[in-house]
């Protein structure tokens, strides 16, 4: 097994998404240091008042743009939709088609106020990690949305239980679980766990 795949609600990657490191990096906690850095910058650019202003991020060329500037620094692949079937999400040849309909959803719920802007939040990052577009990085992608699409409603970011959710521990098991009651349609759990 790689090191770069361990852990609980970790997505394994391929052979070939494993060769598209772009830095030498010798074991998991290295690599997560370096996306660490990679994602803080990544969080300053999708933040920004001026970006959150004029930048629409319900279209697909925002979701790849923000993964990009996300794992750029890490991932040859960054910003591109995985082409290999992971241990989540859905079939690959559908990740695009499924994202249409899941900005589609998300446009129609802001200009509806069909949820309260955090649940709106929420229930976007749930559906996105759920469709799992991306080789790696789905769940740090879909809270960095979550917290573009709360700013845009004027709430504030999310806490997401006020822990490092990538490495093991109870925080990123109360998430799992939480992730998984979404999954049985129940987003009350997540919901607490992203304002706790």
């Amino acid at each position: 097994m790689s090191p770069f795949t361990k852990g609980e609600g970790n997505t394994p990657l391929s052979a070939d998404e494993r060769a598209d490191l772009l830095p030498n990096l010798a074991n998991q906690e290295e690599l997560n240091e370096w996306e660490r850095q990679n994602i803080l910058e990544a969080y300053a650019w999708a933040l920004a008042p001026n970006n959150l202003r004029r930048r629409d991020p319900l279209v697909e060329s925002y979701l790849r743009d923000l993964h990009r500037r996300m794992f750029d620094q890490t991932w040859r692949w960054a910003g591109a939709y995985r082409t290999t079937e992971k241990n989540i999400g859905v079939p690959h040849p559908e990740i695009r088609e499924r994202l249409a309909a899941l900005l589609g959803d998300a446009r129609y719920w802001l200009e509806h106020e069909t949820y309260p802007p955090d649940e709106l939040a929420v229930r976007f990052h749930h559906r996105i990690v759920s469709i799992h577009p991306f080789a790696n990085g789905n769940g740090r992608h879909a809270r960095l949305m979550a917290d573009v699409l709360a700013q845009r409603q004027e709430r504030p970011i999310f806490t997401w239980g006020g822990a490092d959710l990538v490495h093991a521990g109870d925080f990123r098991q109360r998430y799992i679980d939480a992730l998984r009651a979404a999954d049985a349609n129940d987003i009350r759990s997540l919901l607490a766990f992203a304002r706790s």
